[in-house]
């Protein structure tokens, strides 16, 4: 289990230390735009959160252990192509890369994970994997910082490359294999499909300030995610073996595990993107300072999710997913009034509001989703669970900083202009928080008891009787 954890650790490391590193970054011999900040960042989650579901069934299809020894490869190639980046394009395309070494890494940790532990410890487990993921937010802000001060933002990036192979070292001698399965679907067209929709989705959120919201560059963009995604659900509902079957979705109570999982993560990373911009430049703090400053974020995601897994076997689901992402959104809210005169101490209190949020709500908000599938789809089920987590936080990092370059075209390095910042930012955040807490009403509307909830016991039985999932 200590090597699948630390797998998890590294891939969710990478996804925050970047956010240290855009001052740095946006001050180097690349000279990105704003754009191709945001497209830095995005670009490890977007590819990540397109292919999770593909690489899931590859796990499930050709072995999970297998699926996890290539994305460790992919990811340290990625890390050494955007070591050795000499243009934005090339930055951005090695942390695509990265992004698809995380997308076979993710699924591949937590279907085995489940599959080597009984029924009863399900929740456990589980809750386990979101304490790795949430350290390893710990771990990539404070290396990040750290690289940021002392050293440089290719140092971080090869610093992937031998984490890599320590852990390929590691699985090969550690990790069992888990059974493969040639019935499970691939579906390269379905595959395809669904990458296209996402990208061509993002692109539109976040190339809107640029072009304009009415330009047709992005209402392209958007129109094209729409014919992708209905290309995708009207494939996937006449093919024999889709990459994933919509109707799958008919399950009430997986709709609202995934959305919150999605919702939960779009508020977190909103707050990601705008967090190390703030503590450095209306702060003053250091990168390494930054790094260390996001501590108490991490705090409830690390001790949090156990409590909340035991909260819901006595209450079910329904109070700690609600309770969580209100506690969220709540904190998104706090962070928006925050300014340069904002004491730490107090902007550390509203970190802690988030953290317990995102703690309480994550475990049972996860088990929805795995448990609502069969033994045998145990990693299309993990590929499904991070791909909404993975989409949110995508969709976090682009409509928060596409609000924020809507509101404010100057220099945040600029003391006159810190102000203006900080009011942007607090805009930004707001909304954010304003869709999350409409998205978390749906949620717990769909943890109502009834017929997907009688389904839902059907096939954790089923679960049990076959041992795995």
């Amino acid at each position: 289990m200590l090597a699948l954890c630390a797998c998890v650790l590294v891939a969710q490391a990478m996804v925050a230390a970047v956010n240290l590193l855009i001052p740095q970054l946006a001050a180097s011999a690349l000279h990105p735009t704003p754009g191709q900040l945001l497209w830095a960042v995005d670009a490890y989650v977007i590819v990540f959160a397109a292919l999770l579901i593909p690489a899931g069934a590859l796990g499930d299809r050709y072995g999970r252990k297998g699926a996890l020894l290539a994305g460790l490869g992919l990811f340290a190639a990625g890390g050494a192509v955007s070591a050795l980046a000499q243009a934005p394009a090339v930055l951005i395309a090695g942390r695509g890369l990265c992004g698809a070494g995380a997308a076979l890494i993710m699924p591949a940790t937590m279907s085995v994970l489940v599959h080597l532990s009984p029924p009863e410890r399900r929740g456990q487990v589980l809750a386990t994997w979101t304490l790795s993921a949430g350290l390893g937010g710990l771990a990539g802000n404070v290396g990040g910082g750290l690289a940021g001060e002392y050293l440089t933002w290719r140092a971080l990036f090869w610093a992937v490359v031998p984490l890599g192979v320590l852990l390929a070292l590691a699985v090969s001698r550690t990790v069992p294999r888990t059974p493969a399965r040639s019935d499970a679907s691939v579906d390269p067209l379905g595959a395809m499909l669904l990458a296209g929709a996402l990208l061509s989705v993002v692109y539109g959120i976040i190339e809107g300030p640029a072009y304009g919201w009415t330009s047709a560059a992005v209402l392209t963009a958007f129109g094209a995610g729409g014919v992708l995604l209905a290309a995708f659900t009207g494939h996937a509902l006449r093919a024999a073996r889709p990459l994933l079957d919509p109707r799958i979705f008919t399950s009430r109570k997986l709709r609202a595990g995934a959305l919150g999982i999605g919702a939960g993560f779009f508020g977190l990373f909103s707050l990601f993107f705008v967090n190390a911009q703030y503590l450095q430049y209306a702060k003053g703090f250091s990168p390494a300072r930054t790094g260390l400053a996001i501590i108490p974020l991490t705090v409830g995601m690390a001790l949090v999710p156990k409590l909340g897994a035991r909260l819901a076997e006595r209450t079910g689901p329904r109070l700690p997913v609600g309770a969580g992402l209100g506690l969220i959104g709540a904190g998104l809210l706090l962070v928006a009034t925050v300014d340069a005169g904002t004491p730490y101490a107090l902007y550390a209190c509203y970190l802690l509001v988030l953290s317990v949020g995102t703690g309480l709500c994550a475990p049972s908000l996860t088990l929805t989703v795995v448990a609502e599938l069969p033994a045998h789809q145990a990693g299309l089920g993990s590929g499904l669970n991070t791909a909404a987590r993975e989409i949110g936080a995508a969709l976090g990092v682009a409509v928060v900083g596409t609000v924020l370059a809507s509101r404010f075209h100057g220099d945040p390095r600029d003391p006159a202009q810190v102000g203006a910042f900080t009011d942007a930012m607090g805009v930004a955040l707001a909304t954010v928080a304003a869709v999350l807490l409409l998205v978390a009403v749906a949620v717990v509307a769909g943890y109502r008891t009834g017929g997907g909830a009688r389904r839902a016991g059907r096939r954790d039985a089923a679960s049990g009787a076959g041992g795995a999932c």
